[in-house]
């Protein structure tokens, strides 16, 4: 959950159908149209060919564990009871990465261990992706 007066991600015109994936308990991302490439963040253009064609597509919500990090510093006033805490990044089956928070038994950490994503709230009509170990 975001904590009380942190700032939610802003919902764009281009990020709009992957925020209502999450509130859907569904990750979904663009799929260029021309050459496939499944990517994240959204974007207007493919970063692989230009296109500015794409579908969004509910993706399987597996991923890997790439890397990782402990905050034992607040970023934002908001997270100062949170500290310290877990930031991952993650791929995801499908190729791309994520920047994402952690959850789960987080004592045996290594790269490649197997993840899914899960939702959590993040007030009354949104939900936030996180990465959780699989047990």
């Amino acid at each position: 959950m975001i904590p009380d007066g942190a700032l939610p991600p802003e919902v764009t015109a281009v990020n709009g159908p992957f925020w209502a994936g999450s509130a859907a308990g569904e990750l979904r991302l663009q799929r260029c149209s021309s050459c496939g490439t499944v990517r994240h963040p959204a974007a207007q253009r493919c970063p692989a060919c230009l296109s500015p064609d794409y579908r969004w597509e509910a993706m399987s919500g597996d991923a890997v564990l790439w890397s990782w990090t402990v905050l034992h510093r607040a970023p934002v006033p908001a997270y100062a009871g949170r500290v310290p805490y877990l930031v991952a990044y993650v791929r995801l089956r499908e190729g791309p990465y994520m920047i994402t928070h952690l959850r789960g038994d987080l004592t045996e950490l290594s790269v490649g261990m197997p993840l899914r994503i899960v939702f959590e709230p993040a007030g009354a009509d949104r939900a936030v992706p996180v990465a959780a170990v699989v047990q």
